[in-house]
């Protein structure tokens, strides 16, 4: 596959953002984690500032034998899905007016358990995948959802909008962290960080200055 042999762009995206700017398109950008490792563990947290009313994918980690080994989805506004091994969770949220929205997904193995942050706050948690273990061997993409290994993408799930922020780790991280991913303080090292981000754009995405700051109240 040659998502398994990209030359990315390493660059630190510091008050950058991608925008997705066509809709609806198949535009994506491919990320790089390192190291790469099977993972009992993650976070992933993001920022996203959209006016979709539509499902579209934020996070999608793929891999030959599971399309959704991780995914991020928003089928419709108040509502999330967190996917583990194809099997997913649902977190609902209150809508408020079109801004910037931080979200933080996390996931542990041993116990099972789902956790979902929105702009700093913790929802209720949900089971999820108990003993499964999330392949390394993966294709990580934003703003799309993949229904094959790096591709078959439904261009009516795809991300129109603003995102910046986005940060894995391969374990779960605290409630003071998480609330720090929010606040946009310093952060432990991560597998895949916005300020060391190895990408690839493909198609109509574009980097760009953040338009304001972020407003953390």
């Amino acid at each position: 596959s040659p998502f398994l042999h990209l030359k990315p762009v390493i660059l630190n995206l510091y008050r950058k953002v991608f925008v997705f700017w066509k809709d609806p398109s198949d535009a994506h950008v491919v990320v790089k984690p390192e190291p790469e490792q099977p993972l009992q563990n993650f976070t992933v947290c993001l920022r996203s500032f959209t006016d979709l009313t539509r499902p579209y994918g934020l996070f999608s980690h793929a891999t030959k034998a599971q399309d959704n080994e991780i995914l991020i989805f928003k089928p419709k506004p108040g509502e999330y899905r967190l996917y583990v091994g194809e099997e997913f969770v649902t977190f609902r949220v209150p809508e408020t007016c079109i801004d910037w929205e931080h979200i933080c997904a996390s996931w542990e193995s041993a116990m099972g358990i789902g956790e979902f942050w929105v702009n700093g706050k913790p929802l209720p948690r949900k089971g999820l995948r108990k003993g499964y273990s999330v392949s390394a061997e993966a294709v990580i993409i934003l703003g799309q959802e993949q229904d094959s290994f790096g591709g078959g993408f439904d261009l009516y799930n795809s991300f129109t909008g603003e995102m910046t922020d986005v940060y894995m780790w391969g374990y779960g991280l605290s409630s003071g962290k998480m609330r720090a991913a929010y606040q946009s303080l310093q952060l432990p090292p991560s597998a895949l960080g916005w300020r060391n981000l190895q990408y690839e754009i493909k198609g109509d995405v574009a980097v760009k200055p953040r338009l304001k700051d972020m407003l953390i109240v």
